[in-house]
């Protein structure tokens, strides 16, 4: 056997190649519409693969979204009319600056609150990042 012919049979021994997934992934946020409020009605799973605190995301949330709302037994109420597009892309927009690490792109951080700022650090690269 030549070398041409080797390579060809080791070609086809490999596995068939499969679409990279991210081990990481952000719920779609389940919304609840009432009258002028919305529910989000799976919050606490967000909160609980982002390894985040509640309060912190919820606050960020009302602030991007100019919007008043809390925390229920059902979920973040929302006092307004919010579509689920806008919802989900300031989650994203929350994950990207306050849970992908900006080196390494791993979501591996932690928030830690030191004085008045918040220093995102990487668990896989060890960078550190005030925000």
């Amino acid at each position: 056997m030549n070398y041409k012919e080797m390579l060809e049979k080791a070609k086809r021994s490999l596995p068939e190649k499969t679409e990279k997934q991210d081990r990481f992934e952000v719920p779609e946020p389940m919304v609840d519409y009432q009258g002028k409020q919305v529910i989000i009605k799976n919050f606490s799973e967000i909160a609980r693969i982002l390894r985040r605190d509640p309060k912190h995301i919820s606050k960020f949330l009302f602030k991007e979204l100019a919007v008043p709302g809390s925390q229920t037994n059902q979920g973040l109420l929302i006092s307004g009319k919010v579509d689920k597009v806008i919802i989900s892309k300031k989650i994203n927009d929350y994950v990207r600056v306050y849970v992908r690490c900006d080196k390494c792109g791993k979501p591996d951080t932690n928030l830690e609150k030191k004085d008045r700022m918040f220093v995102l650090k990487c668990e896989s690269c060890g960078a550190k990042k005030i925000i």
